[in-house]
């Protein structure tokens, strides 16, 4: 073990060593194969490492000693948990295909997948895997390494199940992809980790949604890992939505990597969760690529909200785009950390980001961090971030209409976070985002934030 690990978090450790003891048990010939070589190196970089810490650069004004106190239950097995058909459907997005995952176990019975297109697989990333075990050695673990912090290789560790949506050359999929995640305490604090895979062939179109979302009150943890890779000339839309519980914790690493005229759209809303950290990285590598990351966050009462994002210009002639905004109530805080590298040979890059927070609240906290690394000299990149709360004349003029005071304050709200809500393609997606939303405003209203 790291003699600088904090020492608080030695027993959290030994705790995840033991569990993986036991679980490696249950795997009898499996321990011999190429993916549990890669949970063991996850387990051998956690054992090391930790969890991060606030003496970290990258962690600096995110404390995860609240995860790292509490004896999380890695779940091994697929459960039902009561979760069934009426709490999917308050999630399922309409029209989509539909992929559902109980503590990162997929639930063949919650599912709905219809006549896959020929050239589209989609499914549970253990029974592909099981099919095809070539796909740990191209794929999994190849852009996300388990040596990047303590959360990725604790899921690395314990990588079971999760999502998996491989779409061959030239394949269109015309319906979007939901992966719907839904955690739940088990009666006990409960560790789900599961593991995306997607794969976009050349010149292939998918639109995919994560969900993320819990039932009841009880305390989990979802530890979320997603790897996309998109070929030449792929086009990718790709939405997260994550309502967790306000209990819960959410930590989510997620890469894209962009082969030569690919297009990638990822938007990102995070309205759940007692304490949440996403890692969003894409790497622009083949000339002409185009990345575009959106991201809505809105936190009320006590909520700590982190999103850390790098762009990583590696080829030429590229260009990328990034809006990030976040909304603040109550006493909770927000971080935004965004890089932007442009590596030596990437000449003629266009690169644009800017961060911009709405605080509702005297006692709401924002920390933002806008990154430029620049080694080329043929470039057009900015950078701006902005920290302000809602304008008095605004409100004063929407009073003066016959709104009342708090309904103005609301409207002005939502229109602040409609510009990224509206970046969202999938028009099945518009109005339930919306609603979500509104309906946040609302319990920031009601827990006294304004």
């Amino acid at each position: 073990m790291d003699p600088k690990m904090n020492g608080a978090q030695a027993p959290s450790v030994a705790w995840y060593a033991a569990r993986f003891d036991q679980f490696e048990k249950t795997l009898n010939g499996a321990s011999k194969t190429a993916l549990h070589a890669l949970r063991r190196e996850g387990l051998a970089r956690f054992s090391s490492a930790g969890f991060p810490t606030t003496s970290e650069e990258e962690w600096r004004f995110t404390n995860v000693a609240p995860i790292a106190r509490i004896r999380f239950v890695p779940a091994l097995t697929y459960r039902t948990d009561g979760v069934g058909p009426q709490e999917v459907a308050g999630l399922a997005v309409e029209g989509a295909l539909r992929l559902v995952f109980v503590n990162g176990h997929f639930s063949r019975d919650l599912s709905v997948i219809t006549d896959l297109p020929r050239g589209v697989k989609a499914g549970s990333l253990a029974s592909l895997v099981a099919g095809d075990p070539t796909l740990v050695e191209r794929h999994i673990g190849r852009q996300v390494r388990c040596d990047e912090n303590g959360f990725t290789a604790l899921g690395t560790a314990f990588l079971q199940d999760g999502g998996c949506v491989m779409l061959e050359d030239g394949v269109v999929l015309d319906e979007p992809v939901q992966l719907l995640f839904i955690g739940t305490g088990r009666n006990e604090p409960t560790l789900g980790n599961p593991r995306t895979l997607i794969v976009a062939g050349k010149d292939a179109r998918l639109e995919i949604i994560e969900t993320y979302a819990g039932v009841g009150g009880d305390e989990y943890w979802t530890n979320a890992v997603t790897e996309a890779w998109l070929g030449d000339g792929a086009t990718v839309e790709h939405d997260k939505i994550q309502i967790e519980s306000s209990t819960a914790f959410h930590t989510a690493t997620t890469h894209f990597r962009l082969g030569a005229g690919a297009t990638l759209t990822s938007n990102s809303i995070a309205l759940g969760g007692a304490l949440v950290r996403n890692t969003v990285t894409a790497v622009l590598e083949g000339r002409h690529g185009e990345c575009t990351l959106n991201g809505l966050s809105l936190t009320t009462g006590t909520q700590h909200i982190d999103n850390h994002t790098a762009i990583d210009h590696a080829s030429s002639e590229c260009a990328s785009h990034e809006l990030y905004k976040t909304i603040l109530d109550g006493k909770s805080r927000g971080v935004f950390n965004g890089k932007i590298y442009v590596r030596k040979d990437a000449q003629k890059t266009d690169a644009k980001q800017t961060n911009k927070t709405l605080l509702l609240s005297d006692d709401a906290t924002m920390n933002t961090k806008p990154q430029l690394e620049i080694f080329a000299d043929d470039v057009k990149c900015t950078h701006g971030a902005t920290v302000g709360q809602l304008d008095e004349d605004q409100v004063f003029y929407l009073r003066s209409r016959g709104i009342d005071e708090s309904a103005a304050r609301d409207l002005l709200t939502f229109a602040f976070a409609s510009d990224v809500i509206q970046r969202v393609h999938v028009d099945a997606l518009h109005a339930p985002v919306a609603a979500m939303v509104h309906d946040r405003l609302h319990q920031g209203r009601g827990a006294g934030g304004r």
